[in-house]
């Protein structure tokens, strides 16, 4: 397939219809393969409900098509790998178990135990990994949650603010974890409202208040404004936008 993702006309409106409102949209935009993507946008933005959408737990209106099905495709369900904002973990399961188990799902065998130690060791829970979830600090339990994703050998990862909370050092290891993964030609959808992490992305899907106001990659939009780095390409696009000084980047 040519994009992982393309969106046409993409719509989410909340609220009874006389009072209905857009929340983000009409948004068209494609994701290629093995491409890091990046949604940025301050809060309230609509970045989260643009991921619920195209992992198919958001209804919308316009095309949204995922892996050359419709967005929410039952035949999806093992090729989308989905980290939401909060922590999906069960209490009474470790780290090691939870990758066992998620690494299992649609497929016939289990990750190697090399495998489930490397991706452990990336997120810094290598010396927890067999302690129960309810005993690891919220952090911790939030990384687990994104080795679940990580490790489901999935066609798409979806993840909501990934590097949330997380130690420069850890960072960077899981970056390299991204990157060697899109190498293969694993896609990346990434939110986050901190631009620095925007930047490492190959394309940036800005949003301000529902609307796509940028899609293209760190160097094209910084060389696009003048600006020399993305906080300011996003002002400046506000303001154009908008002709007022612009809103505050909301962190």
């Amino acid at each position: 397939m040519s994009h992982v993702i393309t969106a046409t006309g993409l719509t989410v409106s909340r609220g009874p219809n006389r009072h209905r409102r857009t929340i983000i949209g009409p948004l068209s935009f494609t994701v290629p393969p093995g491409c890091i993507s990046g949604v940025v946008g301050p809060s309230g933005a609509g970045k989260t409900t643009l991921i619920r959408a195209i992992t198919g737990l958001q209804p919308h209106q316009g095309e949204l098509v995922v892996l050359g099905r419709r967005a929410g495709h039952p035949a999806n369900r093992g090729r989308i790998g989905y980290d939401p904002q909060e922590a999906a973990v069960h209490p009474g399961l470790s780290a090691r178990e939870h990758c066992r188990y998620y690494g299992t799902l649609g497929h016939d065998s289990v990750p190697s135990r090399e495998v489930i130690d490397e991706l452990l060791e990336v997120l810094g829970l290598a010396e927890v990994a067999e302690v129960r979830t309810d005993g690891l600090s919220g952090g911790q339990r939030k990384r687990v949650s994104l080795a679940c994703a990580l490790i489901s050998r999935a066609k798409l990862l979806v993840i909501d603010e990934p590097t949330v909370g997380l130690d420069p050092l850890t960072r960077e290891h899981l970056w390299n974890h991204f990157r060697s993964l899109a190498a293969e030609g694993v896609t990346f959808l990434l939110s986050s409202h901190v631009l620095e992490e925007a930047d490492r992305c190959d394309r940036v899907l800005m949003l301000r208040q529902g609307e796509l106001i940028a899609d293209e990659t760190p160097t094209e939009l910084r060389h696009r404004t003048g600006c020399p780095d993305l906080e300011s390409a996003f002002l400046k696009l506000v303001r154009e936008c908008s002709g007022s000084s612009g809103e505050g980047w909301k962190r």
